[in-house]
Protein backbone atom coordinates (compact mmCIF):
# COMPACT_ATOMS: atom_id res chain seq x y z
CA UNK A 1 0.00 0.00 0.00
CA UNK A 2 1.31 3.30 -1.26
CA UNK A 3 0.06 6.32 1.01
CA UNK A 4 0.51 9.83 -0.93
CA UNK A 5 -0.35 12.90 0.65
CA UNK A 6 -1.72 16.26 -1.90
CA UNK A 7 -1.63 19.61 -0.84
CA UNK A 8 -2.32 22.87 -2.43
CA UNK A 9 -3.14 26.39 -2.78
CA UNK A 10 -0.62 27.39 0.37
CA UNK A 11 -0.46 30.72 -0.20
CA UNK A 12 2.59 31.95 2.10
CA UNK A 13 2.41 34.49 4.23
CA UNK A 14 2.55 37.30 5.20
CA UNK A 15 4.37 39.52 1.70
CA UNK A 16 7.37 40.93 2.22
CA UNK A 17 8.15 44.38 1.90
CA UNK A 18 6.74 45.64 -1.25
CA UNK A 19 8.21 48.38 -3.10
CA UNK A 20 6.15 50.82 -5.56
CA UNK A 21 8.91 49.02 -8.55
CA UNK A 22 7.16 45.58 -7.42
CA UNK A 23 3.77 46.99 -7.92
CA UNK A 24 4.38 48.63 -11.19
CA UNK A 25 2.86 45.61 -12.72
CA UNK A 26 0.21 43.33 -12.55
CA UNK A 27 1.20 42.57 -8.98
CA UNK A 28 -0.75 45.85 -7.90
CA UNK A 29 -4.00 44.03 -8.33
CA UNK A 30 -3.47 41.26 -6.25
CA UNK A 31 -1.50 43.36 -3.17
CA UNK A 32 -5.09 45.07 -2.94
CA UNK A 33 -6.47 41.51 -2.66
CA UNK A 34 -4.25 40.28 -0.19
CA UNK A 35 -4.53 43.29 2.22
CA UNK A 36 -8.29 43.36 1.34
CA UNK A 37 -9.10 39.75 1.62
CA UNK A 38 -6.45 36.83 1.30
CA UNK A 39 -4.02 37.87 4.58
CA UNK A 40 -7.74 37.62 7.17
CA UNK A 41 -7.91 34.05 5.83
CA UNK A 42 -4.67 32.72 4.89
CA UNK A 43 -2.61 32.11 7.69
CA UNK A 44 0.62 30.44 9.37
CA UNK A 45 -0.92 28.81 11.53
CA UNK A 46 -3.46 26.79 9.53
CA UNK A 47 -0.64 25.67 7.29
CA UNK A 48 1.20 24.28 10.41
CA UNK A 49 -1.59 22.84 11.95
CA UNK A 50 -2.15 20.66 8.34
CA UNK A 51 1.68 20.06 7.37
CA UNK A 52 2.12 18.50 11.19
CA UNK A 53 -0.71 16.09 10.54
CA UNK A 54 0.40 15.04 7.39
CA UNK A 55 3.61 14.40 8.85
CA UNK A 56 2.26 12.42 11.81
CA UNK A 57 0.48 10.28 9.36
CA UNK A 58 3.58 9.78 7.60
CA UNK A 59 2.67 9.55 3.99
CA UNK A 60 4.55 7.71 1.83
CA UNK A 61 5.28 10.97 -0.27
CA UNK A 62 3.54 14.47 -0.79
CA UNK A 63 2.13 16.08 -3.64
CA UNK A 64 2.04 20.18 -3.67
CA UNK A 65 -0.16 21.50 -6.64
CA UNK A 66 0.77 25.07 -6.98
CA UNK A 67 0.31 28.85 -5.51
CA UNK A 68 2.47 28.46 -2.79
CA UNK A 69 3.06 32.04 -2.84
CA UNK A 70 0.73 34.99 -4.23
CA UNK A 71 2.77 37.68 -5.98
CA UNK A 72 5.91 36.11 -6.95
CA UNK A 73 8.14 38.38 -5.46
CA UNK A 74 11.87 37.56 -5.03
CA UNK A 75 11.33 37.14 -1.40
CA UNK A 76 8.46 35.27 -1.45
CA UNK A 77 10.14 32.58 -3.96
CA UNK A 78 13.23 32.34 -1.73
CA UNK A 79 10.61 31.82 1.65
CA UNK A 80 9.31 29.59 0.06
CA UNK A 81 11.74 27.55 -1.50
CA UNK A 82 12.81 27.33 2.73
CA UNK A 83 9.24 26.17 3.53
CA UNK A 84 9.54 23.31 1.15
CA UNK A 85 12.67 22.45 2.42
CA UNK A 86 10.82 21.62 5.84
CA UNK A 87 8.56 19.52 4.32
CA UNK A 88 11.43 16.98 3.66
CA UNK A 89 13.52 15.68 1.35
CA UNK A 90 12.96 16.96 -1.98
CA UNK A 91 12.83 13.44 -3.07
CA UNK A 92 9.88 12.71 -0.80
CA UNK A 93 8.12 15.58 -1.82
CA UNK A 94 7.28 16.81 -5.41
CA UNK A 95 5.82 20.12 -6.66
CA UNK A 96 4.16 21.79 -9.74
CA UNK A 97 3.50 25.20 -9.84
CA UNK A 98 0.29 27.47 -10.02
CA UNK A 99 -0.59 30.76 -11.47
CA UNK A 100 0.37 32.57 -8.79
CA UNK A 101 3.75 30.73 -8.67
CA UNK A 102 4.01 32.61 -12.29
CA UNK A 103 1.87 36.21 -11.50
CA UNK A 104 4.32 38.10 -13.88
CA UNK A 105 6.72 37.89 -16.93
CA UNK A 106 10.17 36.14 -15.88
CA UNK A 107 8.41 34.45 -12.21
CA UNK A 108 7.92 31.29 -13.57
CA UNK A 109 12.28 31.25 -14.70
CA UNK A 110 12.68 31.67 -11.02
CA UNK A 111 10.63 29.40 -9.62
CA UNK A 112 12.01 26.83 -11.78
CA UNK A 113 15.77 27.89 -10.55
CA UNK A 114 14.34 28.05 -6.91
CA UNK A 115 12.23 24.82 -6.55
CA UNK A 116 14.21 22.74 -9.04
CA UNK A 117 15.40 20.10 -6.74
CA UNK A 118 11.50 19.11 -6.20
CA UNK A 119 10.45 19.30 -9.55
CA UNK A 120 13.18 17.19 -11.33
CA UNK A 121 12.44 14.08 -12.99
CA UNK A 122 14.68 10.92 -11.33
CA UNK A 123 18.29 10.64 -13.62
CA UNK A 124 17.56 14.37 -14.79
CA UNK A 125 20.35 16.76 -14.32
CA UNK A 126 19.80 19.32 -16.31
CA UNK A 127 18.18 22.84 -15.10
CA UNK A 128 14.53 22.92 -15.46
CA UNK A 129 12.19 25.20 -17.79
CA UNK A 130 9.34 24.60 -19.07
CA UNK A 131 10.32 21.73 -21.36
CA UNK A 132 11.42 19.92 -18.55
CA UNK A 133 7.44 19.01 -17.94
CA UNK A 134 5.99 16.65 -17.72
CA UNK A 135 8.86 15.27 -15.43
CA UNK A 136 8.37 11.35 -13.87
CA UNK A 137 9.19 10.38 -10.41
CA UNK A 138 9.00 6.71 -9.71
CA UNK A 139 8.37 5.68 -6.06
CA UNK A 140 7.61 2.08 -5.42
CA UNK A 141 4.51 1.42 -8.18
CA UNK A 142 3.76 4.66 -8.57
CA UNK A 143 4.71 7.02 -11.22
CA UNK A 144 3.99 10.77 -10.51
CA UNK A 145 3.62 12.95 -13.20
CA UNK A 146 4.19 16.17 -12.99
CA UNK A 147 2.54 18.94 -15.04
CA UNK A 148 2.78 22.26 -15.55
CA UNK A 149 0.02 24.93 -16.68
CA UNK A 150 1.54 28.06 -14.92
CA UNK A 151 1.91 31.21 -16.83
CA UNK A 152 2.17 34.93 -16.59
CA UNK A 153 -1.37 36.18 -17.42
CA UNK A 154 -3.28 39.59 -18.13
CA UNK A 155 -4.53 41.48 -15.13
CA UNK A 156 -7.62 39.97 -13.62
CA UNK A 157 -6.87 36.65 -15.21
CA UNK A 158 -5.54 33.47 -13.80
CA UNK A 159 -5.69 30.96 -16.65
CA UNK A 160 -3.74 27.93 -17.17
CA UNK A 161 -2.25 26.35 -20.30
CA UNK A 162 -1.61 22.99 -21.36
CA UNK A 163 -0.16 23.19 -24.88
CA UNK A 164 0.53 20.83 -27.68
CA UNK A 165 4.51 19.89 -26.67
CA UNK A 166 3.41 19.41 -23.31
CA UNK A 167 0.59 17.25 -24.31
CA UNK A 168 2.89 14.81 -26.78
CA UNK A 169 5.32 14.56 -24.01
CA UNK A 170 2.58 13.51 -21.66
CA UNK A 171 1.53 10.95 -23.99
CA UNK A 172 4.51 9.31 -24.39
CA UNK A 173 5.44 9.76 -20.42
CA UNK A 174 2.08 8.08 -19.77
CA UNK A 175 2.85 4.94 -21.89
CA UNK A 176 6.44 4.19 -21.21
CA UNK A 177 5.00 4.21 -17.19
CA UNK A 178 1.94 1.73 -18.28
CA UNK A 179 4.37 -0.44 -19.78
CA UNK A 180 6.06 -0.98 -16.02
CA UNK A 181 2.86 -1.84 -14.78
CA UNK A 182 3.08 1.22 -12.88
CA UNK A 183 -0.11 3.27 -11.11
CA UNK A 184 0.06 6.94 -12.37
CA UNK A 185 -0.86 10.33 -10.87
CA UNK A 186 -0.64 13.00 -12.79
CA UNK A 187 -0.50 16.19 -10.58
CA UNK A 188 -2.01 19.40 -12.24
CA UNK A 189 -2.64 23.12 -10.77
CA UNK A 190 -5.75 23.99 -12.67
CA UNK A 191 -8.60 21.39 -12.58
CA UNK A 192 -8.48 19.81 -16.46
CA UNK A 193 -12.10 19.85 -15.96
CA UNK A 194 -14.96 21.96 -17.80
CA UNK A 195 -17.20 24.16 -15.28
CA UNK A 196 -14.94 23.84 -12.16
CA UNK A 197 -13.93 27.33 -11.85
CA UNK A 198 -15.01 30.76 -13.42
CA UNK A 199 -13.83 31.86 -17.00
CA UNK A 200 -11.41 34.03 -16.07
CA UNK A 201 -9.12 30.98 -13.82
CA UNK A 202 -9.89 28.12 -16.50
CA UNK A 203 -7.15 25.75 -18.34
CA UNK A 204 -7.10 26.07 -21.82
CA UNK A 205 -6.37 23.16 -23.16
CA UNK A 206 -8.93 20.97 -21.72
CA UNK A 207 -9.80 18.79 -24.77
CA UNK A 208 -6.18 18.35 -25.52
CA UNK A 209 -5.72 17.43 -21.89
CA UNK A 210 -8.75 15.02 -22.27
CA UNK A 211 -7.66 13.52 -25.70
CA UNK A 212 -4.39 12.62 -24.12
CA UNK A 213 -6.43 11.28 -20.92
CA UNK A 214 -8.44 8.89 -23.27
CA UNK A 215 -5.73 7.85 -25.87
CA UNK A 216 -2.57 7.30 -23.29
CA UNK A 217 -4.84 6.52 -19.54
CA UNK A 218 -3.80 7.03 -15.93
CA UNK A 219 -5.47 6.16 -12.61
CA UNK A 220 -5.27 9.63 -10.82
CA UNK A 221 -4.88 13.16 -11.62
CA UNK A 222 -4.65 15.97 -8.62
CA UNK A 223 -5.36 19.48 -9.02
CA UNK A 224 -5.73 22.72 -6.63
CA UNK A 225 -6.64 25.97 -8.32
CA UNK A 226 -10.03 25.82 -6.84
CA UNK A 227 -9.90 25.79 -3.56
CA UNK A 228 -12.58 23.79 -2.97
CA UNK A 229 -12.73 19.44 -2.21
CA UNK A 230 -14.03 18.02 -5.37
CA UNK A 231 -14.35 14.87 -7.52
CA UNK A 232 -15.13 14.57 -11.02
CA UNK A 233 -13.88 11.93 -13.47
CA UNK A 234 -12.91 12.04 -17.36
CA UNK A 235 -12.17 9.69 -19.84
CA UNK A 236 -14.23 6.91 -21.83
CA UNK A 237 -17.01 5.26 -20.25
CA UNK A 238 -15.56 1.34 -19.08
CA UNK A 239 -11.84 3.75 -17.57
CA UNK A 240 -13.05 6.52 -16.07
CA UNK A 241 -10.37 8.39 -14.17
CA UNK A 242 -10.51 10.50 -11.13
CA UNK A 243 -10.37 14.05 -11.24
CA UNK A 244 -9.28 14.64 -7.38
CA UNK A 245 -9.34 18.89 -5.57
CA UNK A 246 -8.57 20.19 -2.59
CA UNK A 247 -9.25 23.02 -0.48
CA UNK A 248 -6.39 25.30 -0.07
CA UNK A 249 -3.89 24.01 2.56
CA UNK A 250 -3.59 27.96 3.80
CA UNK A 251 -7.31 28.75 4.22
CA UNK A 252 -8.56 29.74 7.89
CA UNK A 253 -11.92 28.81 9.20
CA UNK A 254 -14.90 31.10 8.53
CA UNK A 255 -14.46 32.15 4.76
CA UNK A 256 -16.38 32.40 1.58
CA UNK A 257 -14.20 28.59 0.73
CA UNK A 258 -13.74 25.80 2.82
CA UNK A 259 -11.40 25.65 5.55
CA UNK A 260 -7.75 24.06 4.67
CA UNK A 261 -8.14 20.25 4.08
CA UNK A 262 -5.20 17.50 2.83
CA UNK A 263 -5.92 14.51 0.64
CA UNK A 264 -4.31 11.18 1.80
CA UNK A 265 -4.59 8.31 -0.79
CA UNK A 266 -3.98 4.91 0.06
CA UNK A 267 -2.68 2.89 -3.34
CA UNK A 268 -2.91 -0.84 -3.49
CA UNK A 269 -3.72 -3.21 -6.14
CA UNK A 270 -1.51 -3.71 -9.63
CA UNK A 271 -2.13 -2.79 -12.89
CA UNK A 272 -5.84 -3.58 -14.08
CA UNK A 273 -6.54 -4.32 -10.29
CA UNK A 274 -6.09 -0.64 -8.38
CA UNK A 275 -7.91 0.10 -5.80
CA UNK A 276 -7.94 3.71 -4.08
CA UNK A 277 -8.99 4.87 -0.69
CA UNK A 278 -9.41 8.63 -0.35
CA UNK A 279 -9.22 10.41 2.92
CA UNK A 280 -9.74 14.07 3.18
CA UNK A 281 -8.13 15.64 6.53
CA UNK A 282 -9.06 19.10 7.51
CA UNK A 283 -10.09 21.77 10.01
CA UNK A 284 -13.49 22.25 11.32
CA UNK A 285 -13.73 25.32 13.19
CA UNK A 286 -11.93 28.11 14.30
CA UNK A 287 -9.24 26.05 17.14
CA UNK A 288 -6.06 25.08 15.17
CA UNK A 289 -4.89 22.35 17.21
CA UNK A 290 -4.74 18.74 15.47
CA UNK A 291 -7.21 17.43 17.67
CA UNK A 292 -9.83 19.18 15.77
CA UNK A 293 -8.49 17.10 12.48
CA UNK A 294 -11.58 15.53 11.09
CA UNK A 295 -11.34 12.58 8.84
CA UNK A 296 -13.85 12.90 5.74
CA UNK A 297 -13.96 9.98 3.32
CA UNK A 298 -15.73 10.63 0.17
CA UNK A 299 -16.16 8.17 -3.41
CA UNK A 300 -17.62 7.18 -6.44
CA UNK A 301 -18.12 4.41 -8.83
CA UNK A 302 -15.27 4.01 -11.32
CA UNK A 303 -14.06 0.72 -13.13
CA UNK A 304 -10.80 1.51 -12.95
CA UNK A 305 -10.96 1.87 -8.82
CA UNK A 306 -11.89 -0.92 -7.72
CA UNK A 307 -12.40 0.44 -4.22
CA UNK A 308 -12.76 4.33 -3.64
CA UNK A 309 -14.63 4.80 0.26
CA UNK A 310 -18.17 6.55 -0.03
CA UNK A 311 -18.97 7.94 3.63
Amino acid sequence: MFRLAHISDVHLGPLPDVTYRDLASKRVLGYVNWQRNRRRHMHDAVIDTIVADIKANAPDHLAVTGDLVNLALDGEIEMAKHWLETLGSPDDVSVVPGNHDAYVPGAFDKVCRSWAPWMTGDGVNSPVDRNSFPYLRVRGNVALIGVTTARATAPFMANGFFMEGQAERLGKTLDDTAKQGLFRAIMIHHPPVRGAVSQHKRLFGIARFHKVIRRHGAELVLHGHSHLPSLFTIGPRGAKVPVVGVAAAGQAPGGKHPAAQYNLFEIGGEKGNWNIRLTRRGLTGPALPPSDLQVIELGADMPVVRELVRS
